[in-house]
């Protein structure tokens, strides 16, 4: 967990943390290898075993590994990690965001023995474009690189063998004319084995198509309208970091609660448990990677920094039906060396993953000679699959009834996304529906803003902002803020605001087919 939680003392502090662990190990067989796995440490994490420095890792939401097997001992091994969460100008994220800082080791660390050749990365997927095709590869690590692998689906009886290359790699692809496809209401998963002469792994993968056509998101070939809400990694009860998998089942339980298929896992890449429960409960995810507000877009460092992070977390869920979404950014100014930065990403994106969609929250343009316009004139949205934009009308804009009254100008034949919109209220208070931050108010604020968003042509989406009230050090108002984001649709202590029922409706509305958005 975060050490901001831990002890009162350290519940603001950024700077640098020793954690020290010691251990015994005996290996199960004296030939295998051994590596330690860290889910995420935020946001430096130097890694020492045995006096012996293993590496460092940059970046607080991706999983990342060292190997051990030379250094560890019987008896009394010792594991040091020394964290340090300083925020820093050329950094991903930067020195200015809008969430609390945790820092520390914040999700699982694993020792994983394996064997000395073993199954290093695999991918299992639909072709693009396909409902029936799988093709994926495997790639092996060690020194029998060149081996006979099997692919298995038991459940439709597909097997097929390949041979790895000297580089440990192989290709396949897999006729299943008898495929059951992912989907909300049906989330089918497949038991894969891959193995080889030296390991074997199962996995549950989900197989589904998602792709555009002119302003459609077609799942498995058909329209879908994501019924979404946006979700930071935290659980408000601890008012501390999400880390557990019962944490990411609460989370999702909820956002089920408001009768949402889709989540967008808001502004940084959540725990590997938020997707492989998303995949069993038939939820589609929108993960991102924290290129927020003003990164140092010139800096090759800091690009560099957030490629990586985009590889990390594209490594990790390639295989999640769950995920059709890769975000690059949120709220950019649009300038040419952030067009140039996030073009780049996009680029990185697809040749990782040319499966899915790529997109970024971007910002609405207002000229000053029509305060009703809201306009969407980014670059990246033509390189992006989905226009997706942040619009805060009657809550940083003007009162609610001004919902009434905005016109649209988005001349992309794209689908739309709404990734963020909403307002605050402190759960409990209550007044008139004019009185900011209580629930009536933002009852209201959401009731205008659906009817206001539903006249996009091209609506294919809504995120609200966000599910559930959580820190922020810059929101202050002493007695309603004081020190959270109260814009969640449910509070701190867990119980749901108005909104929250408001939404519920809506959405039952939508899954039930009810025209309610203008096409």
């Amino acid at each position: 967990g975060d050490w901001n939680t831990q002890d009162p003392k350290l519940f603001l502090y950024e700077g640098s943390i020793w954690y020290r662990r010691v251990f015994d190990y005996a290996k199960k067989n004296h030939g295998n290898r051994v590596f330690i796995h860290f889910g995420a440490v935020n946001y430096e994490a130097d890694v020492y075993l045995n006096g012996k420095k293993l590496g460092r890792h940059t970046g607080g939401f991706t999983p990342f590994s060292f190997e051990v097997t030379a250094f560890l001992k019987e008896k009394g091994n010792s594991l040091v990690v020394k964290v340090n969460d300083t925020r820093k100008h050329d950094a991903v994220p930067t020195e200015n965001f809008d969430w609390m800082n945790y820092g520390g080791i914040t999700r699982d660390v694993q020792l994983v023995e394996l064997p000395f050749t073993f199954i290093a990365d695999y991918s299992v997927q639909l072709a693009k474009g396909s409902l029936s095709m799988i093709k994926g590869f495997v790639r092996l690590n060690g020194s029998g690189k060149q081996q006979k692998i099997t692919v298995e689906l038991p459940e439709i009886k597909l097997r097929q063998q390949i041979i790895t290359d000297e580089n440990g790699y192989a290709s396949f692809a897999l006729e299943a004319k008898k495929l059951t496809l992912w989907s909300p209401e049906n989330p089918k998963l497949y038991d894969v084995i891959i193995s080889c002469e030296t390991d074997r792994i199962t996995d549950r993968v989900g197989f589904r198509s998602i792709e555009v056509s002119g302003s459609e998101i077609l799942l498995n070939k058909k329209p879908v309208f994501l019924r979404g809400i946006c979700a930071h990694e935290e659980n408000p009860f601890r008012g501390a970091r999400a880390y557990s998998k019962e944490d990411a089942r609460m989370l999702l339980t909820w956002a089920r609660e408001l009768n949402c298929n889709f989540i967008r896992l808001a502004h940084y890449p959540h725990n590997e448990y938020m997707a492989r429960l998303a995949d069993e409960m038939g939820i589609m995810l929108w993960e991102e990677i924290p290129v927020y507000w003003t990164i140092d877009f010139t800096n090759e460092a800091t690009y560099k920094n957030a490629e990586n992070q985009l590889s990390e977390l594209i490594g990790r869920d390639k295989n999640r039906a769950s995920v059709i979404i890769w975000s690059v950014a949120n709220e950019t100014p649009v300038h040419e060396s952030r067009t140039a930065f996030l073009t780049k990403l996009a680029q990185k994106a697809r040749i990782l993953d040319d499966t899915r969609l790529v997109s970024a929250a971007l910002e609405v343009s207002t000229p000053p000679e029509n305060p009703f316009l809201k306009r969407v004139h980014d670059p990246f949205a033509g390189v992006a699959d989905v226009v997706s934009f942040n619009v805060y009308v009657g809550w940083y804009d003007g009162l609610p009834d001004k919902c009434g009254k905005i016109q649209w100008d988005i001349p992309y034949n794209k689908p739309v996304i709404i990734s963020e919109f909403g307002g605050g209220a402190l759960q409990g208070l209550h007044g008139d529906s004019l009185t900011r931050w209580t629930e009536e108010f933002q009852e209201y604020l959401y009731r205008e803003n659906l009817a206001m968003l539903s006249r996009i042509p091209q609506l294919r989406g809504t995120n609200p902002w966000i599910l559930c009230d959580f820190r922020s050090p810059k929101r202050l108002l002493p007695q309603v803020q004081d020190g959270w984001n109260r814009k969640g649709v449910i509070g701190q202590n867990g119980n749901r605001k108005k909104a929250f029922y408001l939404l519920r409706e809506f959405y039952d509305k939508l899954s039930q087919g009810e025209k309610i958005l203008s096409r």
